[in-house]
C-alpha cells in the first residue's frame, strides 16, 4: 500500500469511508473496523483504478497512488542523465556487510504495509458486537410477543370475558345470584344427598374408597318438600315481583309522566329497588313477626326455610340490601 494513499484514507472519518465504500461498490463492509475498511478500500480502488479514476471526488487518492506529474518528469530526467560512477575504496579494516543487514531489515519493517496483519486479523473469527447481539435479542423478543398476541386473539378469551362482564354488570344478575344462593341452601335441606354406593379401595392403583352420592329424589313426593319450597317461591320471588311490577318508579324516570297508562320510552317492567324493598319487608313479616297469611304458611315449613337459607333472616336482609344499593347506583349512572 502506498504511504500517501494510506495517509489520505487514514485521514478520513469512518462515516466518510463508508460513503466512499458505497460509492465505489465495495461489498460486505458493514461490520469492518476502520483499519480494516481502509485496507479493503485501498485494495478495491487499486484493482479498479481505471474505472474509478474518472471520479473527481477520488482524485486525491489516485494522485497519491500514481504520484504527481512533476514528480514523474523529474524521475524521467534523472533516468536519462548518466550518473558518474562512484569510486570504490577497499578497506581491509571494514567488517563484512553484516552491519547493513539490520538497517535493511529495519527499513523493511518501517515500510512494510499493515495489510498483512489486518488480513490475518480479519481471518480470525471474532464475537459479534454488543449492538448486533442486542438487535438479535430485540428481533426474537418481538417475534415471540407477536406470536403470543396472535394466540391470545385466536383463543377468544377477551371477547368471552367482555361478554361475561356485561352479563354480570347489572342489578338483575346480582339479585339472581342472591336467589340462587338461597335456593342452594334450601335444596341442601329439603332435598338431601343420599349415599348410593362406594367404589372399593384399590391397592393396585393406590386409591381410597370413593363414595357415590346423589339427591334423594323421593323427597319430591313428600309434602314437606313442596310446602317449604312454595313458601320460598312466594316470599322471595312471586310477591316481590308483583309489588315491583305495580309500584314501578322507572315508568316516570324518563318523561316525568305517563300517557294512557304506558310510558313513551322503554323502561324496565319490574322496578329492582321496589323488588328488594318488598322482599325484605315480606321476609321480616313472615320470619320475625310470624305473619302466616291466614294459615297459608305453616310454622314448621317457615322454620325449615329460615334454617336452610344461608344466614337465615339476616342473610335475606343482607342480600336485599345489596340489591337495593346496586339498583340505586345503576339508576344514578343512567342519569
Amino acid at each position: 500500500m502506498s504511504s500517501g494513499a494510506t495517509t489520505w484514507l487514514h485521514g478520513q472519518r469512518k462515516v466518510e469511508l463508508l460513503a466512499i465504500a458505497d460509492r465505489v461498490g465495495l461489498k460486505d463492509y458493514d461490520n469492518l473496523k476502520k483499519p480494516e475498511l481502509e485496507a479493503a478500500l485501498d485494495d478495491h480502488m487499486r484493482a479498479n483504478q481505471t474505472a474509478l479514476s474518472k471520479d473527481t471526488s477520488l482524485s486525491a487518492f489516485f494522485k497519491r497512488v500514481s504520484g504527481s506529474p512533476a514528480k514523474k518528469d523529474s524521475m524521467a530526467v534523472e533516468a536519462k542523465t548518466p550518473r558518474p560512477r562512484r569510486k570504490t575504496v577497499v578497506k581491509e579494516d571494514l567488517e563484512p556487510t553484516d552491519v547493513s543487514e539490520p538497517e535493511t531489515s529495519g527499513a523493511a519493517l518501517a515500510t512494510r504495509s499493515p495489510r498483512t496483519s489486518i488480513s490475518f486479523a480479519s481471518s480470525v473469527p471474532l464475537p459479534p458486537s454488543p449492538s448486533v447481539v442486542a438487535n438479535q435479542i430485540d428481533r426474537q423478543t418481538t417475534a415471540v410477543r407477536a406470536r403470543i398476541t396472535e394466540i391470545w386473539d385466536k383463543s377468544g378469551i377477551t371477547e368471552t370475558s367482555d361478554s361475561i362482564r356485561d352479563t354480570l354488570s347489572n342489578t338483575v344478575t346480582i339479585e339472581s345470584i342472591a336467589n340462587c344462593l338461597e335456593l342452594w341452601g334450601l335444596f341442601g335441606v329439603i332435598l338431601p344427598w343420599k349415599h348410593l354406593m362406594a367404589i372399593p379401595e384399590s391397592t393396585l392403583l393406590g386409591t381410597p374408597e370413593i363414595p357415590l352420592r346423589a339427591p334423594d329424589l323421593f323427597q319430591l313426593l313428600s309434602s314437606e318438600f313442596w310446602s317449604t319450597f312454595q313458601i320460598w317461591v312466594a316470599t322471595s320471588v312471586m310477591l316481590p315481583l308483583v309489588f315491583s311490577y305495580f309500584f314501578n318508579m322507572t315508568l316516570k324516570a324518563k318523561n316525568g309522566h305517563v300517557r294512557h297508562g304506558r310510558n313513551v320510552q322503554s323502561s324496565m317492567q319490574y322496578d329492582p329497588l321496589t323488588y328488594n324493598i318488598s322482599k325484605a319487608l315480606i321476609a321480616w313479616l313472615v320470619h320475625a313477626q310470624g305473619i302466616r297469611l291466614g294459615g297459608f304458611f305453616n310454622n314448621q315449613s317457615v322454620a325449615v326455610l329460615e334454617a336452610a337459607i344461608p344466614g337465615g333472616l339476616q342473610g335475606i336482609l343482607i342480600g336485599t340490601g345489596i340489591g337495593a344499593l346496586t339498583s340505586i347506583y345503576e339508576a344514578v349512572l343512567k342519569k
